[in-house]
């Protein structure tokens, strides 16, 4: 209700006279679809709902709000799914070496990281529109793809007319959406992504438990007062989301509690996220070296020693 509401509402705000009632609008309709987000996450491992069709078809309603029906929800799900259980950031495409390969364009997505314009993730999202053009496993979804890319910015165009201000803005809503979820994406895990999606491929620390905990990591926004967390749902709680899947958002504090008694030493601290985000806007979208992993890479971030990742969003399917 929340999310559906918020973006109603905010979209409505946007076409205000009143330039405060357009702020506060971005700033609904940027939320909203941040909830949504992590509700497509929840629909994924089935905690909405009873039935799997009903969590799906929410899945697919709420892929609207946040700008990525390109692909189904499907898709998305199938590719967290293998997040899980073959411990990695599996993808079919990853962007590690992109600059190599496109050294010009590399330069312009660094000319607008810096201003906080999130291009790098822009990237992806364009590709999403092409996907079923350049992945074979996917061919069948050609016709869906470009009727609803036609749809859109059908939409979008229609929306520049009424009035250029608003659309704007729907902008900067996407883009804090955008920044939020990597925000969070960037400290949680460091898998490394993987490019064998459509492939055979086994991992080696597939079902590895023991593993799995010790290279993921609590990001949270507050152990102090839990209700901050639930700005992202309580999506921080990554431990303990990854030791039990099946546990709803609103379970995960408990669980957390239950699984390290609120240790601050398990948490990497909101204010290093904030200072290694700003610091490192740039730097981590370049090719880097070796970073610290396990207990090494905790500690690191909880010194504000490392980049973190970009690009591992669970609302891009490829």
């Amino acid at each position: 209700m929340y999310a559906t509401a918020g973006y109603l509402f905010g979209l409505v705000g946007l076409l205000h006279y009143s330039w405060v009632i357009n702020g506060l609008s971005t700033l609904l309709l940027g939320h909203a679809m941040i909830i949504a987000a992590y509700l497509i996450h929840e629909c994924a491992h089935n905690t909405i709902f009873a039935k799997n069709k009903h969590n799906g078809a929410l899945g697919d309603f709420l892929t609207w709000i946040c700008g990525v029906p390109y692909c189904t929800y499907e898709d998305i799900r199938h590719k967290h799914f293998r997040h899980h259980v073959d411990n990695g950031d599996i993808a079919w495409y990853v962007l590690r070496g992109f600059g190599k390969q496109h050294p010009h364009l590399l330069k312009f997505i660094l000319f607008l990281e810096w201003f906080y314009i999130p291009a790098h993730e822009g990237v992806q999202h364009v590709l999403m529109c092409y996907a079923p053009f350049i992945i074979t496993q996917r061919q069948s979804q050609r016709v869906r793809c470009v009727v609803i890319t036609v749809a859109r910015l059908g939409l979008y165009a229609t929306l520049v007319y009424v009035n250029w201000t608003a659309a704007l803005l729907y902008l900067v809503a996407y883009a804090i959406m955008i920044h939020t979820l990597r925000f969070m994406d960037g400290l949680q895990h460091d898998y490394g992504a993987e490019p064998v999606m459509y492939t055979d491929t086994i991992m080696p620390r597939r079902g590895n438990t023991v593993w799995e905990q010790e290279h993921t990591y609590t990001n949270l926004h507050s152990l102090k007062f839990p209700l901050f967390n639930w700005f992202t749902l309580n999506f921080g709680y990554h431990n303990a989301h990854h030791h039990r899947p099946t546990a709803p958002w609103y379970r995960l504090p408990a669980l957390h509690k239950s699984l390290t008694n609120n240790d601050p030493e398990r948490v990497i601290p909101l204010g290093v996220q904030l200072e290694m985000y700003h610091r490192c806007r740039v730097d981590r979208i370049r090719e880097r070296g070796p970073a610290p992993s396990g207990d090494q890479f905790l500690l690191a971030a909880q010194r504000g020693q490392v980049q973190g990742g970009n690009g591992a969003s669970f609302l891009v399917s490829f």
